[in-house]
């Protein structure tokens, strides 16, 4: 499998992974992007918001968000208006209740939940023909890579990216609760906690506890993601969510983009060659820190190598149209009707 050639050389600013991971989420300002909203509405009384970006009936792409991520996060803002200008549309799926919305269900999203994703592909398959690529970042790479194995031959996509993937849960969380990554561990675990209790503010609360009191990943997902999705107890969700088991059984072409600094996981949290499939490839950087990768001789001139590579990866959607059966797949079952409005 070919890959984007160079290899990630940070900025001289931005040396520390801490400073990568930052820097974009405080300092990179791309404009909102413009799209349409559809709601998927789904089988068990919930439902999905997509968000499009782009030419209709162009070559498509569906994008997977991290963890508390959406539309308006700053790798989404960044990659997607690269996208388009290579002739793409990009479908953007937001997680149950990331687009601004709670969901209906007293369930939420989690890092292994891949039933949704098989849903929202099954859904984009029927109205559009073929997806050309899907790109997941963190938890959104997660979920990706996991259902990707769980598909083997019969995903219907036609290639993968995924991005600082957590592979194994247990590390992240035990990586995101010391030195300075708790801070990323505080800023997301109070997202978490503000969400739930804004979505139980007019209903009773499905569980007896009080998520104030949660000041990690372990004990929130212990204490809320696990019982609320069906898990025994955080260990059995880690386990089983956790994508690294199924890398072997990937059969679609895919792309694995990681920093070996990343702060959100151990160094040895990153599989070895001899767990990935055939049809993956590690393209494993030494800097980069998490969903960073900021090159650039100066400051006010930043470069965001991860927008680069992606887009090289790709190559240009004119290519695309002339291998129309490129990402295609069976036929799928049909499911709810969806409805759009514009955004």
């Amino acid at each position: 499998m070919s890959v984007p050639g160079g290899v990630f050389q940070p900025a001289w600013w931005l040396r520390s992974p801490h400073l990568q991971t930052l820097w974009p989420f405080l300092f990179r300002r791309p404009r909102r992007l413009p799209h349409r909203t559809e709601r998927l509405e789904l089988e068990d009384g919930d439902f999905l918001d997509l968000a499009w970006c782009g030419a209709e009936n162009a070559p498509l792409i569906l994008m997977l968000h991290g963890l508390q991520g959406s539309i308006h996060s700053h790798y989404a803002r960044g990659l997607i208006p690269r996208l388009n200008q290579a002739g793409y549309q990009v479908c953007l799926m937001h997680f149950r209740g990331c687009s601004g919305e709670p969901n209906r269900l007293d369930r939420g999203y989690h890092s292994g939940e891949t039933g949704d994703l098989a849903r929202v592909v099954d859904h984009l398959l029927q109205r559009s023909g073929a997806i050309h690529a899907a790109i997941g970042f963190s938890l959104g790479g997660n979920v990706l890579l996991k259902w990707l194995g769980e598909q083997g031959g019969q995903a219907g996509v036609g290639r993968a990216i995924a991005v600082s993937v957590p592979f194994r849960l247990a590390d992240a969380a035990q990586r995101m609760d010391r030195g300075f990554s708790r801070l990323y561990q505080r800023h997301l675990v109070h997202s978490l906690r503000r969400d739930y209790r804004r979505k139980f503010a007019s209903r009773p609360a499905p569980l007896a506890v009080d998520v104030d009191q949660l000041d990690s990943f372990w004990s929130f997902d212990d204490q809320v993601t696990a019982p609320l999705h069906g898990f025994r107890d955080v260990h059995d969700y880690y386990q089983q969510a956790s994508c690294r088991p199924y890398l072997g059984a990937i059969r679609t072409e895919t792309l694995i983009i990681h920093a070996c600094d990343d702060p959100f996981m151990f160094c040895g949290t990153v599989p070895d060659e001899t767990e990935l499939s055939a049809s993956t490839r590690l393209l494993l950087n030494d800097h980069g820190g998490h969903v960073g990768f900021v090159g650039g001789p100066w400051p006010w001139q930043p470069r965001y190598w991860l927008d680069d590579c992606i887009s090289d990866w790709l190559g240009p959607a004119c290519d695309v149209r002339s291998t129309p059966d490129h990402g295609m797949a069976g036929p799928t079952n049909p499911g709810p009707e969806s409805a759009e409005s514009v955004s």
